[in-house]
Order: structure tokens, then sequence, then C-alpha cells
């Protein structure tokens, strides 16, 4: 654990059904870590079960792939400090991939601001470069446990939806990648739970009608994308569900549209 300039209130460990005795490996070396056990059930239930037994004003996750600076929680707290009212906050990052440092691509740039448009796309803030209020995060009912991946994506469109985002230019974690056991290895095509994230936003009562056609305009180009690809594989279920998906939508935007 890398010591913070400024310490948490509080550290809680998740431990999402671990055979390697993380659990008592943690109880022996840093007791004052409060770890929480519990079946495996994915990320999301492991990130919720941490969120819900917080009693701290703000939440920062820390993905056990990834490694915090030490500066990181106290330059947070200060911009916050400084712009008072936002709820939501990350940084900027530096990406290890199979031990090396790689630069992101441009499509990668970290939004601010207004950032719901600029979060469409893909993913672009990372779970660990994250400082959240958490009322925030009980409002929105924490991370989608149904999405087994893109739960950050789904979550941080719902909050860009409503509220403005403060960035941290500097880059005050390392993002780790590279590795067989990361959900983008487990599930290749990423595209179908961004589409479902997608479905489920659009569906929701968060959206001005602006904001509910960029995300639908989205969903169209991922789908045409997507479904060609299950089209060549002949997944047939998964194109007969798709497609009674996209159609629901486009009744929903031309009844909003009337």
């Amino acid at each position: 654990m890398v010591e913070q300039t400024h310490p948490p209130d509080e550290i809680i460990v998740v431990d999402d059904g671990s055979t390697d005795g993380t659990t008592a490996h943690l109880h022996e070396r840093w007791p004052q870590v409060r770890v929480i056990e519990q079946d495996n059930r994915g990320v999301s239930a492991a990130r919720n079960a941490g969120i819900h037994a917080a009693s701290s004003e703000w939440i920062a996750l820390l993905d056990s792939d990834d490694r915090w600076y030490p500066t990181k929680l106290e330059k947070q707290l200060a911009a916050l400090q400084e712009h008072p009212g936002h709820r939501f906050c990350h940084t900027d990052e530096h990406w290890i991939r199979n031990g090396r440092r790689v630069n992101p691509g441009k499509r990668h740039a970290k939004p601010s601001g207004d950032a719901f448009a600029a979060s469409l796309p893909l993913c672009a803030i990372s779970p660990s470069s994250a400082l959240i209020e958490r009322r925030l995060l009980l409002e929105l009912g924490g991370f989608d446990e149904n999405l087994p991946a893109c739960e950050d994506y789904a979550l941080w469109l719902a909050i860009t939806a409503t509220e403005p985002v403060l960035f941290v230019s500097e880059a005050l974690l390392q993002k780790h990648g590279g590795h067989e056991d990361q959900l983008s290895h487990r599930y290749p095509a990423m595209d179908r739970f961004r589409l479902d994230a997608l479905a489920g936003i659009i569906e929701g009562d968060r959206l001005d009608s602006l904001q509910q056609r960029q995300a639908f305009e989205m969903y169209q180009q991922k789908y045409a994308v997507y479904r060609q690809g299950a089209l060549r594989r002949e997944r047939h279920e998964e194109l007969a569900r798709l497609d009674e998906q996209q159609a629901s939508l486009a009744r929903l935007l031309q009844h909003t549209a009337n």
C-alpha cells in the first residue's frame, strides 16, 4: 500500500471470493484495514459493498492492479476545495502495459466540465482516478451489478449527465494492464456491454432531449459495428436481442420527438 500525504479516513478492502489467502494476509500485515469478504459476485458488487460500508463523505476507488502516487488524495481534495460544488473529480494517469510505460491515444483524452458527450464513445475515466461524493453514488444506486463489464462507463454516463466533472491534469496514479485476468481479456467484444449501458441511460430519466439524442446516435454507431460482427459469427440469439433493443430505443426517441 502506498502511503498518502493526506491519509484516507478509512481503508476498506472487498475480497470478492479470492482463494489466495488475501484476507489472512491483510489481517496480519495491515490490521487497521477493514476487510469485507463475500462470494465472487463481480467488480460492481465488490465496489458497491465497499461504498455502502464506508462512512466518509468521499469515496476513492483503487482497483487491485493499479497504484496511486503519494499525493493523489491531497491534490484532489485541494482541487475540490478550490472548486466548490463539484461532486466528482478524476486525474490524469500513467499507463503501464506488460510492465512498460505507454502513451494513451487522443481518443482517451480525459473529459472535464460538461463531459457527457465526451464520455459517450468509450470509458475515458479510470475508476482508480476517481474521487466521488458518497451521497451521489448512493443516489445513483452505485455500479450496475447486471453489467459484467463496462459498469464504470455506465456510471460515468449517469454522473456526467447532470454533474460537472473536475479534472486534475497531473498524473497521480499508475494504471496497469495487459494481464490475462483483466475484464477486457475476458470480454473481448466490450461494445455489447456499452450498448446495454447506453440503452439503460436512454430509457432512464436523467437525460435532457439533447443528451438523449446524443446517446442514441452513439448507440446507433456502436450497434451497426457490433451487429456486423455478430452476423459474421452467426450469433442469432444475440442479434435478435440487439435488434429488438435498437427498435425499442428508436420507438422511444420517435415518441419523445413527437
